[in-house]
């Protein structure tokens, strides 16, 4: 039986080669987007008096199914980022996370900040329609793609001015796929592929293993001020927080409510997120 993964990523590959059919090369490097210079993430999460927070807008999940099947995605990313959000994340998966592209454009022409194109990019083709659809970063797995993969598809990330955030598990997949070549910042996945658990002790146990030229990025169960100072004291300077938002019938208030309390827990007045 395979895993949920698994099932994700055989699906991927047969839709991906079923968009490029419709959709050629040619056809997506016409896009006004693909000549646009991308904005950095990691310079939007490093500089002074950001709050890291990277909210995603996310419709529905494998392990939860829906979580908020019809927010507004202009209402809820602007709100985002005027609640003091970093960056935003976006996933356009639609069979396993209910997301689309034009989720996608719709938060590029309503914010002037970096987007993540969040989804399970397997093909070059993937990297290319991140570019045309207004990304500007890309994320890589590294659970579902080899050493080889990663260098080769984020070193086209990197051609297109795209910055690569790849995301691993375990110090084994850090070990074998932090290319300091073709990756910008590394995001620690708090999830368990094997049985969905959470646990941010996945985060604090790999944050010294990770390359002072990297970024870190912890991701998923992150719901709280708390635990976001906890990780900036391990070196964490970007958090990705999609259910936490989504799950609230006004996503955008809860983000506001979060910085707001974040704001308050910062030990150096000068570090204000107002």
């Amino acid at each position: 039986m395979p895993t949920i993964l698994e099932t994700i990523i055989a699906h991927k590959r047969q839709e991906v080669a079923a968009r490029r059919e419709l959709v050629p090369v040619k056809l997506l490097e016409s896009s006004l987007y693909f000549t646009a210079q991308p904005l950095s993430l990691r310079k939007y999460l490093l500089r002074e008096g950001s709050s890291g927070i990277i909210a995603e807008f996310k419709r529905k999940s494998p392990s939860r199914g829906w979580i908020n099947q019809y927010a507004p995605v202009e209402r809820s990313t602007l709100g985002y980022m005027q609640a003091g959000a970093a960056a935003l994340s976006v996933l356009t998966d639609t069979e396993f996370f209910g997301g689309r592209n034009e989720d996608l454009t719709t938060a590029r022409r309503y914010n002037f900040c970096p987007i993540l194109r969040k989804d399970f990019v397997v093909d070059e083709y993937q990297v290319l329609e991140a570019k045309s659809i207004g990304a500007d970063a890309v994320l890589l797995i590294a659970a579902v793609l080899s050493p080889a993969e990663v260098s080769r598809l984020g070193r086209l990330a990197l051609s297109l001015g795209l910055e690569v955030l790849l995301e691993v598990h375990d110090a084994d997949e850090l070990a074998r796929s932090a290319d300091t070549e073709a990756v910008s910042l590394i995001g620690v996945n708090n999830r368990n592929l094997q049985d969905f658990s959470l646990s941010i002790d996945t985060s604090l146990a790999l944050a010294e293993a990770i390359p002072a030229e990297f970024v870190k990025v912890s991701e998923s169960g992150i719901s709280s001020a708390a635990t976001i100072a906890q990780l900036r004291e391990a070196g964490y300077r970007g958090f990705l927080l999609g259910e936490a938002f989504m799950k609230h019938a006004r996503p955008e208030r809860a983000c506001a409510a979060l910085v707001q309390e974040l704001s308050q827990r910062l030990p150096n007045p000068s570090h204000s997120l107002a």
